[in-house]
């Protein structure tokens, strides 16, 4: 584990190195979990959400996008029950001062326990080697059978605690299993307390005339409300989505690791309404669909599992996570839920407007069942940066560290080096960024020998260097190098567009 912490170390500090992610407003000393995009990290975030939406709203006939207010009526979140039900529960170290997740506490001894399981596989698939079943030996073997069924035991009680708040019970288990504050090692511990995690604000020109409003907590109400706006005019019929992305706002009080939770983030979110009766279909065809999405950028088929919800939220019916293997272990990236017609029916009775859909099939209106896919934009910017980042040992016996984000998502596509900076070389590599630019973010690199100029590129992640030498002059051909195998080849000027548009088109990758 000490491995992967240093490795989540490096990270955050290449993020900044390379102008991925600055704390915000850092020379008044920042502010706890809020950070800012610098300028590879803004166009890495801008070309995720554009994967995404691609993907989800142009490639499916029946999904459409909106862009609702971040502010809405105070009525919407009574409704939504984040008012009374949007609460994490907190426990304090009366030695330390700090405050926790009592959940999240719990859930990291919980997941440790499956790291020990998988550790005993692993030693087993060395010694077995090829003869090894691992079926066989997860339900056979007795301490692998016994950390995982401590863990459904431990889980599945905290889930029950939490679902009748019974928050006493929570405290307890914390207590019998002996975790401890992981920065001091103290067990002294508060009671476990319930804490709204929404940001009021207020709307008005004159205090005593104020509303109180809330900055979202998520941006799934403002697709629920304008359900039927959407669907009469754009004249959607069953099964259609909505799709989003937007910021929302939670004042997380155990913000940490990282961009991983923050107090202002972004999702993407779409939610897509069904018949009654169909919505089960419908959540394993997004399970897999968004699965697929995922596995479509390369970084590993080993490093996502799904996580089924042992306590379902009071709407749903059905609730699994995509997790992706973080430095800091196997969390959450994205959520897939069947939220039955729970936000729709809350909102009829809130508003007292109708939100149903006239099915013409079936004769007769119904408030449609809605399945969800969420993911944390934000995050899975941190799952690119992580997975991307590597030290590599090459055949001179020196290292370099490379950052091989998907080409798709590279902020840079391409650095036009000239080999040095006279003879026409500048002139040349100017001519192809004005050509090239109008597809392609690229940038322009003449300064230090062009080894280092390789280097940097590497480090901040850009597929492909294309140099101008003097054989250029000559017969029109540059050097184009590939930033991953670091394998180089002349290609005439005129192919330069013709290859990165290989690389980095989507359908290339998508399809």
């Amino acid at each position: 584990m000490a491995n992967n912490e240093d490795h989540f170390k490096k990270v955050v500090s290449h993020a900044k190195e390379y102008g991925y992610v600055f704390a915000s407003s850092e020379i008044y000393d920042g502010l706890s979990a809020v950070y800012d995009y610098a300028q590879n990290g803004v166009e890495l975030k801008n070309n995720i959400r554009n994967y995404w939406w691609r993907s989800m709203v142009h490639m499916h006939q029946n999904i459409v996008g909106i862009d609702a207010a971040i502010l809405m009526h105070p009525t919407t979140w009574k409704a939504s029950g984040h008012v009374d039900a949007f609460t994490d529960p907190l426990i304090d170290n009366k030695d330390s001062k700090k405050r926790y997740r009592a959940d999240v506490l719990i859930e990291d001894y919980a997941e440790k326990l499956e790291q020990k399981a998988q550790k005993e596989i692993k030693k087993a698939k060395k010694r077995f080697g090829d003869a090894f079943d691992e079926t066989q030996f997860v339900s056979t073997h007795p301490r692998v059978v016994r950390y995982r069924e401590e863990q459904k035991e431990i889980l599945g009680r905290m889930a029950k605690s939490l679902a009748a708040e019974d928050l006493k019970d929570v405290k307890t288990l914390i207590e019998e299993l002996g975790i401890a504050c992981p920065e001091t090692g103290s067990k002294n511990w508060t009671e476990v307390r319930q804490f709204n995690l929404m940001f009021g604000t207020k709307l008005g020109a004159s205090a005593e005339h104020a509303t109180d409003l809330y900055l979202r907590p998520e941006t799934a109400q403002g697709i629920f409300v304008n359900f039927l706006n959407v669907q009469k005019t754009g004249r959607m019929k069953i099964p259609f989505g909505i799709a989003q992305t937007g910021k929302a706002f939670r004042n997380e009080i155990v913000a940490r690791q990282f961009i991983f939770r923050m107090r202002e983030f972004e999702q993407m979110e779409m939610q897509f309404f069904v018949r009654p009766g169909e919505e089960l279909k419908w959540y394993e065809y997004w399970k897999e669909t968004r699965l697929k999405w995922h596995l479509s950028l390369g970084m590993g088929e080993e490093n996502y599992r799904f996580h089924d919800h042992e306590k379902l939220a009071h709407y749903a019916n059905a609730a699994a996570d995509i997790e992706f293997n973080f430095p800091f272990g196997f969390k959450e990236l994205e959520g897939i839920h069947s939220r039955t017609d729970f936000d729709l029916k809350a909102h009829e009775e809130y508003s007292g407007k109708k939100l149903q859909f006239f099915d013409p099939e079936l004769n007769k209106n119904y408030v449609p069942y809605v399945v969800e896919t969420s993911i944390g934009l934000d995050r899975m910017f941190l799952a690119v940066l992580s997975n991307a980042l590597e030290e590599e040992e090459l055949e001179d016996g020196k290292t370099r560290t490379v950052l091989k984000i998907p080409a798709i998502l590279a902020p840079t596509k391409a650095a036009i080096l000239p080999l040095v900076k006279k003879d026409g070389l500048p002139e040349i590599a100017e001519k192809i960024i004005e050509d090239l630019q109008w597809d392609y973010n690229v940038v322009y690199d003449e300064k230090d020998a062009v080894g280092r100029r390789y280097r940097r590129q590497d480090a901040a992640g850009t597929p492909f260097c294309i140099t101008i030498d003097h054989q250029t002059k000559e017969d029109n051909t540059v050097t184009i190098r590939d930033r991953d195998s670091m394998e180089q080849e002349r290609i005439d000027i005129s192919e330069i567009s013709e290859k990165l548009k290989k690389s980095v088109s989507f359908k290339t990758w998508l399809q």
